[in-house]
């Protein structure tokens, strides 16, 4: 195991230390705003449905949208593109302000510019990750993908445990305030990013973006590693990673805490998914990368089943870092063997399709879940999620070998 001298040597560059100064500020307003959406839409309704709807709608648009995000982030200046749409996210922000100081939220509101910002960011999403290739030398590649993960998870921690205390103290306004503050911090500094045209500038493509998309989803499905792998995380996304997308309803329901215990819950998962980062980070390399993202969804599956069987706050909360570990693990992970086994001019496509599993994923499970729990309550369908994951692990593990032979060994 390497040292953090990895990561160090990812700072040493001026390109990354632009891009991961914007993206932490960025993605800590996002939880920030994301606890403060999430704990409003609860308190609106008392819905464990509607939790659910408002995760569907920032993270669904992707089931739509990202084959074609990609192949839009591999024809465009993606510099653009990600100013955009941050820029977007920002003014989102100040609308959410607006409307609830002026007393006109609603739920359905909340829901609809969700809806408008999950579209954005899907866009963004793919443009954005094809810059990380751009920002170090390729050796570097493995502890700069960590390391954009480690960002979102280190702001995943900070974001949700001061909007907790905002929360409690001033309600939801100022965490939003500075989310729209943070993205418009984001916006501005991106466009000092110095990259060589072929990571700045996707290739021109003689054909049309429904053409391109599909070659996208062609090359994944032909993949020996890229397809099974995929599957994997897909069944992951839906059946577990949809648990913390909806965290209000079981903190509420299960453990009977307010706004400080969906802090607590929140920030547990983000510094633990920091912690497990670190240490694929400090890895530095490509081989067994495969194995740990299957036995990391192992994990997962384990400690989701833990979290949602206990009333037990203190149970709750270790399960809660056990869940953050293994997500992070088991995304950077395949994240890291996709950027480094794709093929150059299909890295949009390829991105956006793992932007779309990542997201859709949690998205549909949300969903399923809030609408199971207004019949046979939180527990049960979750419970049978956990029995599903297990199913999908074995069936990954009989695949193992061709997925190495796919993503390790040409590295």
């Amino acid at each position: 195991m390497a040292s953090f001298s990895a990561i160090g040597r990812v700072f040493s560059y001026r390109n990354a230390r632009i891009f991961y100064s914007g993206s932490a500020v960025a993605w800590t307003g996002l939880w920030m705003q994301r606890v403060a959406t999430d704990w409003l839409a609860w308190q609106l309704t008392h819905s464990p449905l509607w939790v659910g709807i408002i995760a569907f709608c920032s993270l669904g648009p992707s089931m739509v949208v990202s084959p074609f995000a990609g192949a839009v982030a591999d024809r465009l200046d993606r510099v653009r593109l990600t100013t955009i749409t941050q820029l977007i996210a920002s003014l989102h922000a100040a609308t959410l302000v607006v409307l609830i100081l002026t007393g006109l939220i609603r739920v359905e509101i909340i829901a609809g510019l969700e809806l408008l910002l999950g579209i954005s960011q899907t866009i963004s999403q793919p443009a954005r990750q094809c810059l990380v290739p751009g920002l170090v030398p390729r050796s570097e590649l493995p502890a700069a993908v960590a390391l954009n993960s480690l960002t979102f998870n280190l702001a995943r921690c900070v974001g949700p445990a001061v909007s907790g205390v905002m929360i409690a103290a001033f309600g939801v306004v100022p965490s939003i305030a500075c989310n729209c503050v943070a993205y418009l911090y984001a916006s501005l500094t991106l466009p000092m990013l110095d990259l060589a045209p072929e990571y700045r500038r996707g290739n021109k493509s003689n054909h049309s973006v429904w053409h391109d998309a599909a070659d996208g989803l062609r090359y994944v499905a032909r993949n020996g590693g890229m397809a099974p792998i995929f599957l994997f995380a897909a069944s992951i996304g839906m059946l577990l990673r949809s648990v913390p997308e909806m965290l209000p309803p079981f903190v509420a329901q299960l453990f009977s805490r307010g706004a400080e215990g969906l802090a607590i819950l929140a920030s547990t998962m983000g510094l633990a998914a920091l912690a497990g980062g670190l240490l694929v980070a400090m890895r530095a390399r490509l081989d067994g990368l495969s194995r740990i993202a299957l036995g990391a969804g192992l994990m997962l599956t384990l400690a989701t089943a833990g979290f949602v069987s206990t009333h037990s706050f203190t149970i709750g909360v270790i399960c809660m870092a056990l869940m953050g570990a293994a997500t992070t693990i088991h995304g950077i992970s395949i994240q890291t063997l996709l950027q480094s086994a794709c093929a150059p001019g299909m890295i949009g496509r390829v991105l956006s399709l793992w932007g779309m599993v990542v997201r859709a994923g949690p998205a549909m499970g949300a969903l399923a879940y809030g609408a199971a729990s207004e019949f046979v309550g939180l527990q049960v369908p979750v419970i049978v999620g956990c029995g599903l994951a297990c199913i999908a692990f074995l069936w990954a593990w009989t695949r193992l070998p061709a997925i190495e032979r796919a993503l390790e060994k040409n590295n």
